[in-house]
């Protein structure tokens, strides 16, 4: 025989051996789709992770049925914790797309996390929808075309607080985290001003439990202003902002403002009745099938109602099994991104849609007003008005 031939029919019978050996797993992940989902299982935002962790699989299995398949495919989550270090979730995510053969990912909770994730995505050309980091420039200036995001951003969340508070004839003043999502949501409400006068910017370190010294540079900057004064609070984590209050600020004719946070957080806000803010979600406000079964379904198993987060979590969940069942289970990030750009999806706080500029997902958010209800351990969000995606004018940040 010719040896040319000879070496030809022993690669060709290596390789037919190869591809029999290996089609069972081939065909085991072909029949898989893996999603790893990257949050604060431990760290300063814990509560928020697990929440998030807790809402994901919830929407899982609501949105499949209980199933846990899309187009004849089981969805397999491989969860991971970053403890809400950038270095430690960079490599996660690698570590996902690799090793665990991840086909996307979500998360993660903190937006310095994201911000270090961001270019694993665009190095491993796959899916990485954030949910709930905030900071604008995840969808901004520092966005590449693999990224996706359920959780609202910066941007979402000040516009939406300058409906309560921006009025002529009001000044302001900040307080704020001294991190990307502190600084980026100051930068959002700053830009959505256009009637009030802001004079002073206060940033304290994540960590801050005595927000004493922070609170009289505020008073000092409020206290000779005219007319209404406002302090627009920003913050996530472990301390009490809201603890400056105890500073007698009423003597001073200054008031707080917020947005909406976790339950335990918001017990804070029962000495705050008549406060005014914008909210991302709380259960009592949505009214739509989605938000109901959510609700119930989380009543059922914990016996407490969904939380800010949950219904984050619950959302990035509807919009994987969305898109995936759109793209008739093609988990591959250009199929997937073909799918996504545009795409409506049902959520409990009604439909969102991702924009195509930046595939930041265009949301209502709540203007609400505090009331003090005996029946609930923190002060409620009374809805003023839900303020819909189209009436905010959310910048597009990023260089596309």
């Amino acid at each position: 025989m010719d040896r040319r031939i000879w070496v030809t029919c022993t690669a060709l019978t290596t390789a037919a051996l190869a591809c029999a050996l290996a089609s069972p797993l081939a065909l085991a992940q072909s029949k898989e789709i893996r999603i790893a989902h990257i949050y604060s299982k431990t760290g300063p935002l814990e509560a928020y992770g697990k929440q998030t962790a807790t809402g994901f699989m919830m929407g899982l299995d609501y949105a499949t049925g209980g199933t846990m398949m899309v187009a004849g495919k089981k969805l397999v989550v491989i969860e991971k914790d970053d403890q809400g270090k950038p270095d430690l979730g960079k490599s996660l995510l690698a570590t996902a797309y690799s090793d665990d053969k991840a086909d996307l990912a979500v998360g993660p909770t903190a937006s310095g996390v994201a911000l270090a994730m961001l270019p694993v995505a665009e190095e491993y050309k796959k899916i990485l929808l954030v949910e709930p980091a905030v900071a604008d420039s995840i969808t901004g200036e520092k966005w590449n075309k693999y990224i996706f995001r359920t959780g609202r951003n910066s941007s979402q969340d000040a516009i939406s607080n300058a409906v309560a508070v921006d009025k002529a004839g009001v000044t302001l003043a900040t307080l704020a985290q001294d991190n990307a999502f502190g600084r980026d949501g100051v930068k959002a409400f700053k830009d959505a001003i256009k009637k009030a006068k802001l004079v002073h910017e206060e940033y304290l370190p994540a960590a801050t439990t005595d927000f004493t010294a922070g609170a009289q540079r505020l008073i000092d900057k409020l206290k000779d202003q005219p007319g209404r004064k406002i302090i627009w609070i920003v913050w996530a984590g472990a301390g009490n902002p809201f603890k400056i209050v105890d500073l007698d600020l009423k003597r001073y004719g200054i008031e707080i403002a917020t947005g909406g946070n976790i339950l335990p957080a918001m017990a804070a806000y029962k000495n705050l009745p008549g406060m005014e803010g914008a909210a991302y979600y709380y259960f009592g406000i949505p009214k739509n099938a989605v938000n109901e079964a959510m609700v119930a379904r989380h009543y059922s198993q914990f016996k407490t109602p969904p939380d800010f987060f949950t219904a984050g979590g619950f959302s990035a969940a509807m919009a994987v099994v969305t898109a995936l069942t759109n793209s008739k289970g093609d988990a591959t990030a250009n199929t997937l991104i073909k799918t996504m750009e545009g795409m409506s999806f049902d959520t409990p706080k009604g439909k969102m849609t991702f924009r195509k500029e930046d595939h930041q997902a265009m949301q209502s958010m709540y203007h609400f007003k505090i009331k003090v209800d005996p029946a609930f351990a923190w002060g409620v969000p009374e809805l003023v008005r839900e303020i819909k995606a189209e009436e905010m004018q959310i910048p597009i940040r990023n260089k596309r």
